[in-house]
């Protein structure tokens, strides 16, 4: 979906669009998709192109699941004919996919697992107000990576991965209805079912706690940003991004960005992204990468990692 198409419904044009974004096209899920739809698509083309066979749990990152209730990652195992294994939802929204690593790290670390398909999915195009002028940056989206057990320093290793919330803020990146606190209060009005954001506000928290974690993630690595061949952070905005760059002292090369052709795709963004700059060339083995990302909550994350090998995408 082009920007030009989003004229008449929010009264902006294409380029006031672009100028505030960075985003000309959105990809939208056709009438009777779901998250877990796109989830299912992903992990099994993360699975045929691993070189894992079976995996032993499946973490979907999503603030747009099927249902309220059950969660959508034991669905999405059972259609990719897994059932039986350990299956969670993780909720950080656009963080989702790096606290579904640190989550999937753990499960590995503990002994629960040894392999783990780690999916982010999301299609807020559904849960976003269609005159509000936010709903022009969210696409929908799956990307899916399959992580294993193995040696700190074999390429593909997870650094340590840095996490953190401030629950203060949930009301910066919220959807109110549809919850207990909703349901608690009897005789209330219903309360607003859209997705709702304070930009100018979460720019800055965004900017502030993408560069925190990613430093702390560096330090952890014992990596220096100069180190770093590549950050591959959440598409939220252009601005966010070249930002984040600069703040870090990482010349805006090094920062990967595919937002321009399908916007915040919330926790789908980084494991898409990883995807495109594979299939482009953009990068390769040996490149020390930097993961980062801020979502609702408030959530953020990063770990690193160096590129390994892969199957080549079909």
């Amino acid at each position: 979906m082009a920007n030009e198409e989003l004229v008449e419904r929010l009264g902006r044009s294409p380029d006031w669009m672009f100028q505030r974004s960075g985003i000309r096209f959105r990809h939208i899920v056709a009438p009777g998709i779901a998250s877990g739809d796109l989830a299912v698509a992903a992990g099994r083309e993360a699975l045929a192109r691993s070189a894992v066979g079976d995996v032993a749990a499946v973490v979907v990152a999503t603030t747009s699941p099927d249902r309220p209730c059950p969660g959508t990652a034991p669905s999405v195992a059972s259609r990719l004919g897994m059932a039986g294994v350990t299956a969670l939802d993780v909720q950080a929204v656009c963080a989702g996919f790096v606290y579904g690593l640190g989550v999937a790290q753990g499960l590995i670390a503990a002994g629960t697992a040894d392999s783990v398909l780690v999916i982010g999915a999301d299609a807020l195009s559904l849960s976003v107000a269609p005159d509000d002028p936010t709903s022009m940056l969210f696409g929908d989206g799956a990307g899916a990576v399959v992580l294993r057990s193995g040696h700190c320093e074999e390429p593909g290793a997870l650094g340590p991965c840095v996490l953190g919330s401030d629950g203060a803020g949930r009301d910066l990146i919220t959807v109110r209805g549809g919850g207990s606190e909703e349901r608690s209060e009897a005789g209330g009005a219903l309360a607003d079912p859209y997705l709702r954001l304070e930009g100018q506000e979460v720019f800055w928290r965004a900017v502030e706690h993408m560069t925190a974690a990613s430093r702390a993630a560096l330090d952890a690595r014992r990596w220096k940003p100069q180190d770093v061949d590549r950050i591959v952070a959440h598409q939220a905005n252009a601005r966010i991004l070249a930002m984040l760059a600069k703040r870090l002292g990482v010349t805006a090369d090094r920062a990967l960005s595919n937002i321009e052709q399908v916007g915040n795709t919330s926790a789908a963004s980084i494991p898409i992204l990883l995807d495109h700059a594979t299939r482009a060339g953009d990068l390769k083995p040996g490149h020390r990468v930097l993961l980062t990302a801020f979502g609702g909550g408030l959530t953020w994350g990063a770990t690193t990692v160096v590129w390994p090998p892969l199957a080549c995408p079909h």
